[in-house]
């Protein structure tokens, strides 16, 4: 045992922890933390983010494309708050992700001090669990039990707030191995599992939708024995992309707001619907009250206070997703379902995705890198028109290989998110695929990556617009565009070389196609801004409470109208 001061502690207790890189930005309340990580920087790599929010997304980024936990820093006050959208981006997700920041000395708190905010208050909704430290020896335990925390059951932000005079006392410390993470399993209860089995074996027309709590338990090969058993097709949820296999002849696509004809239409028909770590989202369900009417539901997942919360449920079973997997395959009896599939098989022929792939458009981009990087790189992506296309048309054949803000749909998350993934994962070509309008939120973490020589690829999508949401006041608000306007004079390019990345405009697809090549050969990071038409859409779509069945396209709009 020795003595070492609440600075040490946290640096000591990160390396138990197996923690390799964190990404911040100092300042004065938690100078004695840079201070350490100054000493250590042989073990345990800071990246220096541009903005506090390109840390907390870059930390999100990592964990989501390794499946550690990862690590943001910030000082207090303006630091701690900046980290809060990125931190809510990961709860909404569920994403491990361990926030630490410091606050000004205990006795210094609650009296407004300069830089002092209750950031632990401040995140209470939207982390798994906020603790402030106040005392140096209960430092070391109290980081253990935040790791732990944003591991355990269903992942989670946890959020550990230090007190600048914590972070100079000096307490006792003995290094402890990390308790291991054990699979939530005592909550699999048999006859849970036997009712579930009873209508998976009673059913003619069953569906599987898979959701993004697969990718986290690590369940995908479980998923795929258990499919194939029962015969069923397969659709995702936008987080779900990659846990099931998209090439897959019994892959149908997302389901949902911009699902495919062929899942929203496959999941009305079918008589019984497995649901594997999904929330029931309303962008995937549409009007709950008319999701799956025809249908028995099953629903599988690791947080009991997810069943029934949006969606009545027939049977629930509680627990990690591998495990439950693995038993269902193992019991359900093997079945054989052609007069299904061939249903399925009629729909994809009457419904694929059209699309004009030949010219410069959102789909063709997507199309386009699909095809030069053989479906290997990981994708990251902002939100908005560029992020639906992403899911649509890059087929992704491995979990953690789509990295995107699900549940909050946060702007600017993808560049940040993008460094993380490269810096977790660097023997992968990573791509973020941007909107001008996301790409102008956090473009200034271009500098990040410029100053590490992080090769990200940036592709901007740009139709001077607010894509998505002018689809939305094309199509319910009269045309009317209020604000969603960007025809300004900013050049992405520039701005990318004067930040230090390197910057190509592109307006053919064979343009795009060659900066692309380049990109990807390159050592540096690179921004390639594709000008395409403000018009263009993410077909098909469900209106916003409408059921998913009512999907439609601009065909069938111009059917209506004739």
């Amino acid at each position: 045992m020795k003595q070492l001061t609440g600075a040490e502690i946290i640096i000591e207790c990160l390396k138990e922890q197996g923690v390799d890189t964190v990404f911040g930005y100092p300042g004065g309340t938690i100078l004695n933390v840079y201070d350490e990580l100054y000493k250590h920087s042989d073990e345990i790599t800071h990246i220096l983010t541009s903005h506090e929010q390109g840390a907390a997304h870059a930390a999100d980024g990592y964990a989501r494309a390794t499946g550690k936990v990862g690590v943001c820093m910030a000082t207090s006050g303006p630091g701690a708050t900046n980290l809060v959208t990125g931190i809510a981006t990961a709860y909404m997700d569920s994403i491990p992700l361990v926030a630490i920041t410091a606050n000004v000395g205990v006795n210094l708190l609650g009296k407004d001090s300069f830089q002092e905010i209750d950031i632990a208050g401040v995140v209470m909704p939207i982390t798994k669990h906020s603790f402030i430290v106040k005392n140096v020896h209960e430092l070391a335990n109290t980081i253990r039990r935040a790791f732990k925390i944003a591991q355990t059951g269903r992942p989670g932000p946890v959020l550990v707030d230090v007190t600048k005079d914590v972070t100079a006392s000096v307490a006792d410390y003995e290094t402890k191995a990390p308790e291991p993470i054990k699979k939530k399993t005592e909550t699999i209860k048999d006859e849970d599992l036997d009712r579930a089995i009873a209508l998976i074996e009673k059913s003619k027309r069953p569906y599987v939708l898979v959701g993004g709590g697969v990718t986290i338990s690590g369940a995908s090969q479980e998923l795929k024995k258990f499919v194939e058993k029962i015969d069923a097709p397969v659709c995702d949820t936008l987080m779900g992309k990659g846990a099931f296999d998209g090439n897959s002849e019994r892959y149908t696509g997302m389901l949902g707001m911009h699902g495919t004809k062929v899942s929203n239409y496959g999941v009305t028909k079918a008589d019984l619907l497995v649901v594997v770590g999904a929330r029931f989202s309303d962008r995937v369900t549409g009007n709950a009250d008319k999701f799956a009417v025809n249908a028995k539901i099953v629903q599988i997942d690791v947080d009991e206070a997810e069943i029934n919360k949006n969606v009545e449920v027939d049977a629930s079973i509680v627990g990690d997703a591998k495990e439950i997997l693995k038993q269902l395959a193992t019991r359900v009896k093997a079945a054989e379902r052609p007069e299904w599939r061939a249903e399925i098989e009629e729909l994809k022929q009457k419904y694929p995705y059209h699309y004009d792939l030949e010219h410069m458009t959102g789909p063709a981009i997507i199309n386009k890198i699909y095809e030069i990087t053989e479906g290997k790189a990981i994708i990251t992506t902002d939100v908005g028109q560029h992020q639906m296309w992403a899911a649509q048309y890059y087929k992704y054949d491995e979990p953690r290989k789509f990295i995107s803000s699900g549940g909050l749909g946060t702007m600017g998350y993808g560049l940040g998110a993008s460094i993380g993934a490269k810096v977790g994962k660097p023997d992968s070509t990573v791509i973020n695929i941007a909107g001008d309008g996301c790409f102008r939120m956090n473009m200034n973490e271009l500098a990040t990556a410029a100053r590490y020589n992080i090769p990200v690829i940036d592709v901007v999508i740009n139709n001077h617009v607010l894509g998505m949401v002018r689809q939305w006041q094309t199509l319910f608000y009269g045309k009317r565009y209020s604000n969603t306007i960007l025809n300004d004079k900013a050049d992405f390019a520039k701005v990318a070389d004067a930040l230090g990345a390197k910057g190509i405009t592109v307006r053919t697809l064979e343009e795009f196609e060659s900066a692309l090549k380049e990109a990807v050969t390159a050592d540096g990071p690179v921004v390639i801004d594709c000008i395409i038409n403000e018009d263009e859409k993410v077909w098909p779509m469900v209106a916003p409470g409408a059921p998913i069945e009512t999907c439609f396209e601009q065909e069938d709009l111009d059917k209506d109208n004739k």
